[in-house]
């Protein structure tokens, strides 16, 4: 006893140290393990790690194998089906029949009349002979028994029995086969449809982290001319050639545009954090974002300049993944409608079982399996358990249901009618979602193009007054008037040209194409 608890002891000891280290090789969230070395991501790089460890879309990918799995299930039910049963029952009360023993009787009761010898035979007898002897009986009056009760059986009975099935037909098992591959289908279209979004989501968290690192980079270079500008002020004030108002208003032009930049660089790393969320990448993962904003705009003034052109090919509305899971819900819709009418047809199927069946007065006798063989110590057959078998076929035929299929098959119709309206519904969605991407696309790019205007404009005015207060001919309200306005300039321009990417990833979207565009 002592030596089996020491080793139930070791056994989990080492399952518990085997947990441990499988715990210690998994991390808890799932995700790959940050490392110190920067990734360096372009764009579509970023998109491909997306769609490969976002968790969201690893989830959407287990529905297809749930799909899968869900196929093998119902072709599973066309396979022969076997099952193998058992039982001990301990009939300790008896159930009791009246039996009418009478039926049993054969006619009237007779007895056994006494033996008489005669002298011939009695001297036979004496003489050492054999005598036969011939009875005789007397028939008695037919006495009518009312029925008894009678118990049948053991009080220990057991069974054993295999049963085995195999479907010859079922028209309702074929097109659920049938309906398994649409559904399988489906959730692949499920998981494209998550990806799309998934892409959606990087792109425009990738873009938000490029102009905001664009953003700071123009920031750093103000800081350094104002800061130029603030130590030449300081020089002139030092020489009596300035007013010491000057000198402070240029200070505080560089500490509004120092904490500016301050705010600016925590809205990077706010727009990193996002982007690797989008990505499913450990936040503690530095990265590196190697694309430039330059292309980005290029294709949207070329996307604009095709639209302009007039030179778009016709929509199909299938590029659309909302389309395409719409087709295939009508396709189950109209599988399904199949499926209730199927509910008319009989099925047939066959069938065959074998076991045994036994019995005996004492659990123990139960136990010891006497078979056909088995004889008791007098030599007589004491077999307890008995074979069975059969085989067949088994038809069923619907006759009437009350209508029920009838009203079922109905509503599978209303359920069908209703997903061919939602293909009205879902067109002239996909219609004003192109119309609004379209018109908000060129909108955003003329807003762009104005606003880099003014950014020139603003620039060259910073410049002149720069000049002009260092030559002695300008006032230094003039430079700070300048210079605010160039960073409301510069503000303007990012903020119009992250529109301008948004609505490109929006449009590419509406038009069915953000997938393709990013392969």
């Amino acid at each position: 006893m002592r030596q089996a608890f020491r080793l139930l002891l070791l056994v989990a000891a080492l399952g518990f140290l085997g947990l441990h280290q499988l715990l210690a090789q998994t991390p808890s969230t799932g995700q790959p393990v940050a490392s110190s070395t920067p990734m360096s991501l372009s764009l579509q790089q970023a998109i491909d790690y997306a769609l490969q460890n976002k968790s969201t879309l690893q989830a959407t990918r287990i529905n297809e194998k749930v799909a899968q799995a869900r196929v093998g299930e119902i072709r599973s039910a066309g396979l022969p089906q076997v099952n193998v049963s058992g039982s001990v029952t301990d009939n300790y009360k008896l159930q009791k029949s009246l039996v009418d023993v009478g039926a049993f009787g054969g006619g009237a009761a007779s007895t056994l009349d006494p033996f008489t010898l005669t002298p011939a035979q009695l001297a036979a007898l004496n003489n050492g002979q054999n005598v036969t002897l011939s009875p005789t009986y007397t028939k008695q009056e037919a006495v009518a028994l009312p029925p008894q009760p009678i118990a049948f059986g053991l009080q220990w009975q057991g069974n054993a029995a295999a049963q085995a099935s195999q479907m010859l037909f079922n028209g309702s098992y074929l097109l659920g086969l049938k309906a398994a591959k649409v559904y399988e289908s489906l959730s692949v279209k499920q998981t494209q449809q998550s990806e799309i979004d998934v892409t959606e989501q990087v792109s425009k968290a990738y873009y938000s982290t490029l102009v905001a690192r664009e953003r700071l980079q123009l920031l750093a270079r103000n800081v350094q001319r104002l800061d130029t500008l603030l130590y030449q002020t300081q020089q002139t004030f030092k020489e009596g050639f300035v007013e010491k108002l000057d000198v402070d208003r240029l200070q505080v032009q560089v500490n509004n545009l120092k904490i500016e930049q301050q705010n600016a660089q925590r809205l990077i790393d706010l727009s990193v954090a996002l982007l690797k969320f989008q990505m499913g990448l450990d936040q503690r993962q530095p990265v590196e974002l190697t694309d430039r904003l330059d292309g980005a705009v290029i294709d949207a003034e070329a996307e604009r300049a095709r639209l302009q052109s007039g030179s778009t090919a016709e929509f199909n509305y299938s590029n659309r993944i909302e389309y395409s899971v719409l087709e295939t819900q009508r396709d189950l819709a109209v599988l399904d409608i199949r499926n209730r009418r199927a509910g008319y047809l009989p099925t047939l199927n066959a069938i065959a079982s074998y076991g045994f069946v036994g019995s005996d007065p004492k659990l123990g006798g139960l136990m010891e399996f006497r078979g056909p063989n088995s004889r008791a110590e007098t030599g007589f057959i004491n077999q307890n358990w008995f074979g069975f078998g059969n085989f067949g076929l088994q038809l069923s035929v619907p006759v009437f249901d009350g209508f029920r299929k009838k009203y079922n098959i109905e509503q599978g119709k209303l359920a069908l009618e209703q997903v061919n309206k939602g293909f009205t519904t879902l067109q002239q969605s996909i219609d004003l979602q192109r119309t609004q991407t379209q018109t908000t696309l060129q909108n955003s790019l003329d807003v762009l193009s104005n606003q880099k205007a003014n950014l020139d404009l603003a620039t060259n005015v910073a410049r002149v007054a720069k000049i002009k207060f260092q030559e002695g001919v300008g006032s230094n309200l003039e430079v700070i008037t300048a210079e605010t306005d160039l960073r409301q300039a510069q503000t303007n321009y990012y903020s119009a040209l992250y529109d301008v990417l948004v609505a490109k990833v929006d449009y590419n979207k509406a038009a069915g194409s953000l997938s393709q565009a990013k392969k």
